[in-house]
């Protein structure tokens, strides 16, 4: 679910300050992002894109492959066809993975 790898790499390139900092700006942006998926017919393309990138920067390998997913089908004229729920429940999963783990990352120095 989560790319701890990915996750320990970003930590390594920007040490551990910086990463509280993406952490916390990740956190932010995401979650206003998630909390209007699907409710802009119109923006669902560009909100998956947006979350798909965001995902797998910070390691949320499964919550990103969804939202590429999702963004492909919308961007083919099926919109209708993206499972939102299904989107929104490996985000919660994901988080709660990432959240249970994330302090290892945030005091390494």
């Amino acid at each position: 679910m989560i790319d701890w790898d990915r996750v320990a790499e970003l930590q390594s390139e920007i040490g551990a300050d910086g990463f509280g900092e993406v952490v916390e700006l990740f956190m932010d942006e995401v979650e206003g992002v998630v909390m209007r998926l699907g409710t802009r017919p119109e923006k669902l393309e560009e909100d998956l894109h947006f979350l798909k990138g965001s995902a797998w920067n910070l390691g949320f390998r499964a919550f990103g492959v969804m939202c590429q997913e999702g963004e492909r089908l919308s961007a083919a004229g099926r919109s209708s066809e993206v499972d939102v729920s299904a989107i929104l429940d490996i985000y919660a999963a994901s988080k709660k993975d990432f959240m249970a783990r994330v302090g290892e990352f945030l005091s390494a120095a």
